[in-house]
């Protein structure tokens, strides 16, 4: 036994002796995990350096790996994996993406200048309350909730779950243009909110794939038997203009960048809230504003799932009881064939007037058109309203509540959105409203001013609180099928205008 265990120790020194390194190597990336943890995490005063560019100084190429080669000789090229150093040797940190294009770093402004690690820590709470309002109190769940989680993986410190796909350790070059790019790197994988957001969010799929699934879930029936209720859907859209002309205000009070870029696009992304719907807002903002997509995304779906809330005391506000109480007449049959043409004149008129908008109306009128024809398509229909949207909706949420990181989320421009998005959503409800009582001052044939607040996109949620609060007023008197007309509308007039303001914005 005593030889035995001799034998051992001779053994285990000499592969200790021979594995020195190795053995140490490992001991101190053990040492080092406590500075990975989420506490050093929350700890730290700046964001991560891809985002901000500032490397440290040994992570930085050498000044003369560049210096004294011409930063526009395609053929000049050096190795570096986080920036790279103009003809002068002035540093320029930032990261180059999967296909070898450059990202410079940024300067980071949270709230009251907080450490971004606290940052991160304070948007945990938020998020959270996110969850809780989806699932306990019932505002929106199927959005809210992955929104929330998103936001709660995207604040995980450390965590790298919206990382970029990173390229490094390749040949960089410069164009004739100055900008540089690498070919021949190693692609680091970024994290899985990233390719989510990458695939759906910046090509525009998503919200493309849920005006499917919307489209397979709705009735137009009700807006063919009143065509007039039109104009109360295209009133509320009054909030749009209000939102995007006060984004224009703050632009000119606070300066150009205070959104951080181009003050006209921001605004249009902006203004697009005022329609409460959400796709077309997402839509809208991943083209001409995608840093603010965060706070917009999260300000429409947020007052989407306030309708409840937020239109009941205006609608009261600006209606007598007598005008709450009027009854409007059974709608009309409408014809299959009628539901049948509908969606392919819409999607005609639309190519023909306003080619910016056919993505979104040209997917709406798709769902909708497998909805009417009938049982031959049933499966298409079914599955767009049901496991298409339901998936697509999981995805979506999690991507947009990638953007709830608190480098983008806690902002003086965030605060300066949700109050624009908040005015905007109570003056388009406002809008519709005054215009029902407008009509009746023109037509004999009274309307319930209620039915004029469904003209936002919230579908059917604004038509169901029209419907309610006519009945707490006259437990007889349903208005739920003629609200729908306005509320149907709503979401056609909101995908045209988000189409006019990509078109003078792009």
């Amino acid at each position: 036994m005593k030889r035995f265990s001799m034998a051992m120790i001779a053994f285990f020194c000499a592969f200790g002796a021979q594995a020195e390194g190795d053995w140490r190597t490992t001991l101190g990336k053990v040492t080092d995990l406590l500075g990975d943890t989420g506490i050093a995490g929350f700890a730290r005063k700046e964001a991560p350096a891809y985002i901000t560019g500032n490397f440290a100084e040994k992570d930085r190429v050498a000044a003369n790996d560049i210096v004294g080669k011409d930063p526009h000789d395609a053929a000049s090229g050096y190795k570096t994996p986080n920036g790279y150093r103009d003809k002068s040797g002035k540093w320029i940190g930032g990261y180059f993406d999967d296909k070898g294009s450059f990202v410079a770093g940024h300067e980071v402004k949270t709230l009251f200048g907080m450490p971004y690690g606290i940052g991160q820590l304070i948007m945990i709470p938020l998020c959270l309350v996110m969850i809780y309002l989806a699932i306990v109190k019932g505002f929106e769940p199927l959005l809210l909730l992955p929104i929330g989680f998103g936001g709660l993986l995207a604040n995980c410190p450390l965590a790298g779950v919206t990382a970029p796909a990173m390229m490094h350790d390749g040949v960089i070059s410069f164009l004739s243009s100055g900008i540089p790019e690498m070919q021949g790197g190693i692609v680091e994988p970024g994290g899985f909110l990233y390719y989510f957001f990458s695939f759906g969010i910046d090509t525009g799929v998503f919200p493309i794939m849920i005006f499917m699934g919307v489209g397979a879930m709705t009735d137009f029936g009700p807006l063919i038997a009143n065509p007039k209720m039109a104009l109360l859907g295209g009133a509320a859209q009054f909030g749009i203009f209000f939102a995007l002309f006060g984004a224009l205000g703050l632009a000119a009070i606070f300066g150009a960048d205070f959104f951080g870029c181009d003050p006209i696009k921001a605004a249009a992304s902006i203004g697009i809230i005022g329609g409460a719907d959400g796709p077309t807002a997402i839509w809208l903002t991943s083209r001409l504003a995608p840093d603010l997509l965060g706070a917009i995304a999260v300000a429409a779906y947020s007052y989407m799932a306030l309708v409840p809330i937020i239109q009941p005391p205006i609608m009261k506000a600006l209606t007598t009881k007598a005008e709450r109480a009027i009854t409007m007449p059974p709608l009309r049959e409408v014809k299959k064939i009628e539901k049948i043409c509908f969606p392919l004149i819409v999607l005609l008129l639309c190519a023909v007037l306003l080619p910016s908008a056919v993505p979104l109306i040209g997917a709406l009128m798709l769902g909708n058109l497998a909805k009417e024809a009938g049982p031959s398509v049933a499966r298409i229909s079914d599955t767009m309203s049901n496991a298409l949207i339901n998936i697509v909706t999981i995805m979506l949420g999690l991507s947009v509540g990638s953007k709830l990181a608190c480098e983008k989320f806690l902002s003086a421009t965030t605060l300066g959105i949700l109050a624009l998005g908040l005015c905007a959503f109570c003056v388009g409800t406002a809008a519709g409203v005054l215009m029902a009582k407008l009509m009746n001052l023109l037509s004999k044939e009274k309307v319930n001013p209620l039915i004029g607040s469904a003209g936002v996109s919230a579908v059917p949620m604004a038509a169901r609180v029209s419907n309610k609060v006519s009945l707490s007023e006259n437990p007889g008197n349903f208005i739920l099928m003629q609200a729908m007309g306005p509320n149907v509308s709503g979401v056609i007039g909101s995908a045209v205008v988000a189409g006019v303001l990509y078109t003078l914005c792009r």
